[in-house]
């Protein structure tokens, strides 16, 4: 094989995975003429039309599925294997990317990685915050972080946090002029801020429970939010209230920004958990980024 044909072949499959040329091109670093450039070259080279493109979306033809499907393993293989020889060095090296909501990100992962950052300048981060449930093989990120409950079973998994806590958040203001509630009937009769669920695009049941019995919620919601973060910040102004885990709404409730409510009908959240494919090569950037995520208490 020419050797532009595999440079060609790692663009491919770029936006082959991800069914775009504009994530593709940000991705690579490149604009997305050059890639449609590289494509259609590859393409003639061949002799075949590998993507079938339209004015919405992308998607692999016939011969492009059999290209994604059987050489792209095999060329992440070789770069796994360069990947380890380049691990002999002296200084750990590579690009760890991370996939994880967002303040989770903030809370957690950042606190624990930055030192990592400032003691092995070699080491780089690309953090990517999605509500999404990831295929990181897929999605070639190097480790997901999701809640233990939601990590598949063939993935090496590192526990990072205990479990955590629910809680049900309203501000004074709120308070003030609705009565705190105190039963699943009380709670359908208040502003119950949503949350969108990126993968399923439908809005997340409560997930409560209450003298040994698990019980949902469908919240009326006036303010559906997309992440966390602007419930918290939706039940600060007074708009609703927030199901949240406790690592988010504890230091506004212990200011006295947020009131908790209900606290017999929360329960928890399995812990966080780093995880990683089981037949990924463990660089040693990556052993080092998850010994710094992994819980240590």
């Amino acid at each position: 094989m020419a050797r532009e044909n595999i440079n060609d072949i790692l663009v491919f499959l770029a936006v082959a995975r991800e069914r775009s040329f504009t994530r593709a091109a940000g991705k690579l670093g490149m604009t997305q003429s050059a890639l449609s450039h590289i494509i259609r070259g590859l393409e003639a080279r061949l002799g075949v039309r590998l993507l079938t493109r339209t004015t919405r979306s992308v998607s692999p033809t016939e011969a492009g599925e059999r290209l994604l499907q059987n050489v792209g393993p095999r060329l992440e293989e070789i770069e796994a294997e360069i990947a380890a020889v380049s691990d002999l060095g002296d200084k750990p090296a590579g690009t760890i990317r991370i996939t994880a909501i967002d303040h989770v990100i903030d809370k957690i992962v950042w606190p624990r990685l930055s030192p990592v950052l400032a003691q092995y300048p070699d080491i780089h981060l690309e953090l990517c915050g999605d509500y999404r449930m990831v295929d990181i093989a897929a999605e070639r990120f190097d480790i997901g972080i999701r809640f233990g409950d939601q990590v598949e079973k063939d993935m090496i998994a590192v526990r990072m946090t205990p479990d955590l806590r629910l809680m049900i958040v309203g501000s004074p203001a709120y308070f003030s002029r609705r009565p705190i509630p105190a039963s699943l009937k009380d709670l359908h009769k208040h502003n119950c801020i949503g949350l969108r669920l990126a993968s399923s695009g439908g809005i997340y049941a409560w997930e409560l429970r209450h003298e040994g019995a698990d019980v949902e919620l469908r919240p009326h919601a006036q303010i559906v939010c997309s992440s966390a973060y602007q419930m918290v910040n939706a039940a600060l102004s007074g708009n609703g209230l927030a199901f949240v885990t406790e690592d988010l709404a504890a230091d506004h409730v212990r200011a006295g920004r947020l009131v908790s409510v209900m606290e017999d009908w929360c329960g928890a959240f399995p812990g966080l958990h780093a995880y990683y494919p089981s037949r990924r090569h463990a660089s040693r950037a990556l052993a080092l980024v998850i010994d710094a995520l992994r819980r240590k208490d």
